[in-house]
């Protein structure tokens, strides 16, 4: 027989990508120039030029068995000290190539610190609006994902339902900031509360609680704020990231895991890592890219567009009268919907060949996403869809 908990996931797919594709066959039909698709997060930048030269440097001179063959299993020994080199020169923590575990992408290096702290049982917190996908990531180790409601004034934490969900059970914390989908950067006030919060909880409970920081965003924030070190906060923080969006690699499937020095047995942790993968199958990343991508660390594709982007949508659906809290950086924006259902909301915004995420999937009922990861020029000629729709539906 099949297993049934997977053949009852086909009837919950992803509804993000299910209006992706609704906008790719909409394309179809009258150009996907005049679909103005805001539902994927999809990096629209190009490569940095450095990325291609040194993709093609290394295909015209160096070996196959080095460029295709197999990685380590913990990731090229080069690589990982590369990217510690990096991540001690930003933030001044003591990395080494002991700390780091190269993974497929920000997914991959969940789906490992996951199953590094958490047993089937436990619980991971998360706070909404959060990434969707963090359900079925958990869920599926025999961990449970639980969700604390949003601050909807800000986006932050919401610290009473925090500690009121902050029980024994609880093995780690899960946070993404800079945020999918609501552009919030986590503030230092935020982060030195949640983990003072942790630390008491951990010595309470005679446990450590994790915090896992989920950070393929971290190079995409806007002029004016400030993006804090979440590792530099609290010694027992799992760092997850990607190259995905910073040099806008997505399918390339490239990030690492950095357990933090300061961690107790963090050494043991990366080696874990090298373990777990033989459970899951999730291991070697390509070494092509592992390569190449410590070749540009400190370099990212062209990011500033989606500030620009930003500020034109901001700017719009303030006039427009939405409830909207300005993003401190990724390429989303999540305001309130016009009227209480954001799915109905959304549905009738496809009339205008406007495609929109309801906030439903993302834990926050009312609201809706919008990824502008997509050409200026697009978003602005988004603007008149905007304003028909919310002229002959809501006014």
């Amino acid at each position: 027989m099949l297993v049934q908990k997977y053949k009852e996931m086909l009837s919950g797919k992803s509804v993000i990508r299910e209006l992706s594709e609704f906008a790719t066959a909409r394309g179809r039909e009258i150009g996907y120039e005049n679909v103005f698709d805001y539902s994927l997060g999809n990096p629209s930048v190009p490569v940095p030029r450095e990325f291609t030269d040194e993709m093609i440097h290394m295909l015209a001179n160096q070996g196959t068995n080095e460029l295709h063959g197999y990685s380590p299993s913990l990731g090229i020994t080069s690589v990982r000290e590369a990217v510690a080199a990096s991540l001690e020169k930003r933030f001044g923590l003591p990395y080494r190539r002991e700390h780091i575990f190269m993974a497929s992408g920000a997914a991959g290096a969940l789906a490992h610190a996951f199953r590094l702290v958490t047993e089937p049982g436990d619980e991971i917190l998360t706070f909404a609006p959060y990434f969707p996908e963090y359900g079925p990531y958990v869920n599926l180790t025999g961990a449970v994902l639980k969700v604390v409601p949003p601050d909807t004034e800000r986006f932050q934490i919401r610290f009473d339902k925090l500690e009121e969900m902050l029980t024994e059970k609880v093995k780690a914390v899960l946070i993404n900031t800079p945020n999918n989908p609501s552009g919030t950067v986590y503030s230092g006030e935020t982060l030195e509360r949640l983990s003072d919060l942790l630390r008491g909880k951990s010595a309470e409970y005679g446990h450590e609680i994790y915090l896992i920081s989920d950070e393929p965003y971290r190079e995409i924030v806007f002029g004016g704020v400030e993006a804090p070190c979440v590792s530099a906060f609290y010694d027992n923080t799992i760092m997850c990231y990607s190259f995905s969006k910073s040099l806008s690699i997505p399918g390339e499937r490239i990030g690492y895991v950095a357990v933090n020095p300061r961690c107790r047995e963090a050494e043991t942790m990366v080696n874990m890592c090298g373990q777990i993968s033989r459970g899951i199958g999730h291991n070697c990343p390509p070494s092509i890219i592992q390569l190449a991508v410590a070749k540009v660390l400190d370099r990212t594709a062209d990011l500033s567009v989606y500030e620009t982007n930003m500020e034109i949508l901001y700017k719009e659906l303030m006039e427009l009268g939405f409830d909207c809290v300005k993003p401190g950086g990724t390429f989303y924006i999540f305001p309130r919907a016009l009227e209480e259902d954001a799915k109905v909301f959304c549905r009738r915004a496809l009339d205008y060949d406007l495609v929109l995420v309801p906030g439903d999937t993302f834990g926050a009922p009312g609201y809706f996403r919008m990824a502008y990861c997509i050409d200026t020029e697009k978003v602005e000629r988004s603007l008149g869809a905007l304003r028909r729709f919310v002229s002959e539906t809501y006014r």
